[in-house]
């Protein structure tokens, strides 16, 4: 009798487990508090306080101040004709998105220092907002993020900035958006991939990241403002890149680097390269459309250059910007209030902004108004400890938190290291300023101490951040008379020039 064999079955597949990473890793991201609601409060207090204090008085003096005499005037002629006007006497040295911003408060505000400078100070406001956010993030803590905030809210440099029309409080907050749309794609790129259970040896695709496209954009128009802005694109970009690879190795594909190079290089080059690019080049539009905007005309006038086939605007703006960077390269003329980078940490000069002369009281006494654009003494003599501190956490603990810090710090103070015979100010610290706040965060962060240290080495540590943030905020009122212009006896200025680099 014949047996049957058994019909063979094809055995079920087994479902694709999650890889994990070997070992324990150091370099994790805090997950962010749950107190959404309370955080949004927070910020909205914040946002309001800084705009406050930073619109009192803004109008005082009603002429320019320092390169107000370039960016003002330059705003009136975008509202006026939508570009720069091509004349003999001038020439521009920056793209224009900066002096569309104060041309806004112009057309709303009209054409006074009110209207000029208004923009400013929304903008300092916003940064304040955005680096209480963005701390609170990296740190997993909202009163960490707080004590961020309030640094930069009573900060003399940043709030002097907020109250003029220059460009590099948009530089300022342009920045700190673009790195904080960078990290909400960091942490949201690592929870998917922790949440899915289909990542296997290739990992999976990620599709369209807005938020990384939002910070291209936001690079962008940085770059937009001023051309430093381009340093933080670089740095960030590469950052990014690297954030890709830890979430794949985090989750054990066995070739992170390769995987992170499939899965997000090419989405990395669109948002992190081309949009910028398109970014920057739209904030053009006025100058494209001009028929006398500054430099257009030039491929006409040489049609003899190189690669005629380019369309005429396009060989004439890259001349344009030629043109600006052996300005920039080139820029050496001596000033009074110049400083090198090695000084900016130590408030070692400050910029003078107003100081009439030959103002008495009822009584004859000499009166002195004085607005010094200077950064809080307290706050800025920590930097350079923090930075140390900085780079503690980094070497001991790969802290992901000061990486962030360290690379805004070097992209934004470092970078101007390159050509030190270059004429330079303090006021080109301004987007690295939130990087370095975040830095003395950070320490804050530690002498609070971890959550599960005992309740009196806690409330000791809190005690002595709370003291910090407030020895800070204490200066910045005693310094206030000098940073608005209020009229002062000479003894009082006196109490108030800790340097002689000062005036």
């Amino acid at each position: 009798m014949a047996v049957l064999a058994p019909e063979r079955v094809e055995p079920a597949p087994a479902p694709r487990r999650r890889l994990r990473a070997p070992g324990r890793r150091r370099d994790v991201v805090p997950p962010l508090p749950a107190d959404r609601r309370t955080s949004w409060i927070i910020s909205a207090v914040l946002g309001v306080l800084a705009l406050v204090i930073r619109l009192w008085g803004i109008s005082y003096p009603k002429g320019l101040l320092f390169d107000e005499a370039y960016y003002p005037p330059q705003a009136e002629e975008l509202l006026t004709w939508g570009h720069e006007y091509n004349r003999g006497y001038s020439f521009i040295v920056h793209p224009p998105l900066g002096k569309w911003f104060i041309a806004l408060g112009e057309l709303v505000f009209g054409r006074d220092s009110f209207g000029w400078r208004f923009p400013s100070a929304v903008a300092g406001a916003i940064a304040v907002v955005l680096l209480f956010r963005l701390t609170r993030r990296l740190t997993g803590s909202t009163l960490i993020g707080l004590f961020a905030g309030v640094l930069l809210l009573v900060d003399g440099f940043q709030f002097t900035l907020s109250r003029i029309g220059l460009l590099d409080i948009f530089l300022q907050v342009l920045v700190l958006a673009a790195v904080s749309c960078l990290v909400a794609d960091r942490d949201l790129v690592r929870a998917r991939i922790r949440a899915s259970d289909q990542v296997g040896a290739f990992g999976f695709r990620l599709g369209p990241r807005g938020w990384r496209i939002a910070a291209g954009v936001l690079f962008g128009c940085a770059a937009a403002v001023k051309w430093s802005g381009i340093w933080f694109l670089a740095f960030f970009a590469v950052l990014s890149v690297f954030w890709d690879r830890a979430a794949w190795r985090e989750a054990g594909v066995p070739r992170p680097t390769r995987t992170a190079a499939r899965r997000g290089l090419p989405g990395a080059l669109w948002a992190l390269a081309v949009v910028p690019v398109l970014a920057y080049l739209a904030s053009f539009t006025g100058w494209f459309l001009g028929e006398t905007s500054q430099g257009k005309a030039w491929a006409q006038q040489n049609p003899d250059t190189a690669y005629p086939w380019v369309p005429d605007a396009l060989r004439s703006l890259w001349h344009q910007h030629a043109e600006w960077l052996r300005f920039h390269n080139g820029l050496s003329s001596p000033h009074p209030w110049e400083s090198g980078p090695w000084s900016w940490l130590v408030n070692g000069r400050p910029i003078l902004l107003w100081n009439p002369q030959g103002i008495t009281d009822s009584d004859g006494e000499q009166v002195i108004r004085y607005i010094l654009m200077v950064g809080t003494p307290t706050l800025w003599l920590a930097f350079a400890p923090a930075l140390l501190w900085l780079v503690w956490r980094i070497g001991a603990r790969r802290d992901p938190a000061a990486l962030v810090a360290a690379v805004g710090i070097a992209a934004g103070w470092l970078t101007w290291f390159m050509n030190t015979d270059r004429t330079m100010f303090i006021f080109y610290m301004a987007p690295a300023l939130p990087f370095f706040i975040v830095a003395v965060a950070l320490v804050l962060q530690d002498v609070v101490g971890r959550s599960d240290a005992s309740w009196l080495r806690r409330r000791i540590g809190l005690g002595a951040a709370c003291l910090y943030v407030a020895v800070v905020a204490a200066t910045f009122i005693f310094f206030w008379p000098v940073l608005t212009g209020e009229p002062l006896s000479n003894a009082e200025w006196s109490q108030r020039m800790w340097f002689p680099s000062w005036f």
